[in-house]
């Protein structure tokens, strides 16, 4: 599969002392060139150490940067490492939906078997066209309630609200993960969603843990194709304000299914983020509970190719 990469004179070559690898950046939960959540995706990624992947990742500097490797089972795609700057992910949403749409791309694939750290995610790819794709998955982990936060005053002094802008139609704070955990802080609307003013001190303390990213979500009622809003702060991390997050995204589903009023069957909604930041971004989330449980989610969205480079890696 990644022997076949098309001729663009952007094929990877190694020599005795030299490692030149192609290189995509895309832009995420989005069609709009510049908007959504930008991604670097480096094929042929095979001869890189750990440490020089995490390096690479740095000197891209975005939030998360994919490194494309061939698979161990051959009917597979490709095997997927994603780092962000300091660490690497065993699973995140948009390096997904991003590097499943150029691997579709590239290859004119519409089913895309991807090989990552939480396991085997099979994704649907639909071509827009030549430089922009729609894809879609089933979260290869449901999401689980991890903690119940009960120190409502607490929360919203971290976010600069005040106490009763906490909750969201029966939603109140809880940590849940699809993967990768989340503190997940519903709000009153989208007035208290923009008002956030973080404040740092204590940070720690309300949202303990080495993952101790926040989802600050509400309801859009008036909104027109949107079904909530969104924003990512990863304080305590190496991220700031995230422009879409799909792995959070994934970790609400858990919320929604618990306390969110749905009912038996299939239920599918779109969540906007990035907004505030001038990315703005969509992630397309579906679910499906089956006897007062949930039976399936997976999320989706869109992805466009941005830019293609090499690395000069010649020692």
């Amino acid at each position: 599969m990644l022997g076949d990469w098309p001729r663009t004179g952007l094929s990877a070559y190694r020599g005795d002392n030299c490692m030149k690898l192609p290189y995509y950046l895309l832009d995420v939960f989005t069609r709009e060139r510049l908007a959504g959540n930008p991604l670097a995706v480096v094929l042929k990624a095979d001869g890189l150490s750990d440490e020089r992947m995490q390096a690479i990742a740095g000197e891209f500097n975005l939030s998360e940067t994919v490194f494309v490797h061939a698979p161990r089972n051959e009917r597979h795609a490709a095997a997927l490492r994603i780092f962000t700057t300091e660490r690497e992910l065993a699973f995140a949403g948009h390096p997904t939906i991003g590097s499943t749409v150029l691997l579709g791309l590239l290859h004119r694939l519409s089913a895309v078997r991807l090989e990552l750290g939480v396991g085997l995610v099979t994704a649907v790819m639909e071509r827009i066209d030549r430089r922009t794709g729609e894809a879609k998955f089933a979260l290869p982990r449901l999401p689980e309630r991890l903690a119940e936060m009960p120190d409502i005053a607490a929360i919203a002094a971290r976010l600069g609200l005040v106490e009763s802008d906490i909750g969201c139609n029966g939603m109140m704070p809880a940590r849940y993960s699809a993967g990768s955990p989340f503190y997940l802080i519903p709000v009153r609307d989208t007035g208290a969603l923009e008002a956030i003013a973080l404040e740092r001190r204590g940070w720690s303390e309300v949202f303990p843990g080495d993952h101790n990213a926040i989802y600050v979500f509400t309801a859009t009622p008036d909104e027109r194709g949107t079904d909530y809003a969104a924003r990512m702060f990863g304080v305590g991390t190496d991220q700031g304000e995230d422009p879409a997050t799909g792995s959070a995204a994934a970790a609400l589903v858990g919320l929604l299914v618990d306390e969110g009023g749905y009912g038996e069957g299939q239920h599918v909604i779109g969540l906007r983020q990035g907004h505030e930041m001038g990315r703005p971004s969509r992630i397309d989330v579906q679910f499906t509970i089956a006897e007062g449980a949930l039976k399936h989610a997976g999320i989706g969205g869109s992805a466009v190719i941005l830019a293609e480079g090499v690395l000069d890696l010649d020692e």
